[in-house]
């Protein structure tokens, strides 16, 4: 993940860095992450974040992250994808209550009376969802009190806004000419 920090202190910024890294870091998100740019004026005060994901978020289903087969009235899955373990078990039990669904190791399961097709088709996690993991780990960078947000989002491209002011047209307008830079020859 390649990361600019813009700001008035150069120990401000490389702490700002220092900070971001380790916020996507403990969420998970930095390996989503290809470019960031990190604006800071806290003079005025503006925190302007945009971010390139790598992959464009989009919904998953069970069969994008298992093996399956089927062996008479049993349906077997090992999951492939252990980041969607808990999605997929949970949709598991919802669908067939917990005492058809036997989680036999922990990658390995097994469903009992159950339809391959229908198990491969439901949906464990929507590309909406991933947006939202990011920005709310975006969030959670920005410093305490910045309430006022914006947020432009394009296909890879998520940009934030944060003042504790007024929100005004012209902070709007700084954000996007950001996210346009961000955008440039990206495949967004």
């Amino acid at each position: 993940m390649i990361i600019d920090v813009t700001g008035p202190d150069v120990y401000g910024n490389a702490a700002y860095k220092k900070l971001f890294e380790d916020i996507m870091s403990d969420s998970g998100m930095a390996v989503a992450l290809e470019k960031v740019t990190l604006i800071l004026d806290p003079a005025t005060p503006l925190f302007i974040f945009s971010v390139l994901m790598r992959n464009r978020p989009e919904s998953k289903k069970v069969a994008d992250a298992v093996s399956i087969r089927t062996e008479g009235n049993e349906v077997h899955i090992t999951i492939a994808d252990e980041n969607f373990a808990p999605q997929i078990l949970s949709a598991l039990w919802r669908l067939y209550g917990r005492e058809r669904v036997d989680q036999q190791t922990r990658f390995d399961i097994k469903i009992n009376d159950a339809d391959e097709d229908k198990i491969a088709n439901i949906q464990i996690a929507s590309g909406e969802d991933a947006k939202q993991e990011i920005i709310g780990a975006l969030w959670r960078v920005l410093p305490e009190g910045i309430k006022a947000r914006h947020n432009i989002s394009e296909g890879r491209l998520i940009t934030i806004a944060a003042t504790e002011e007024i929100m005004t047209s012209e902070l709007k307008e700084k954000a996007l000419a950001v996210h346009k830079r961000m955008k440039g020859d990206a495949d967004v």
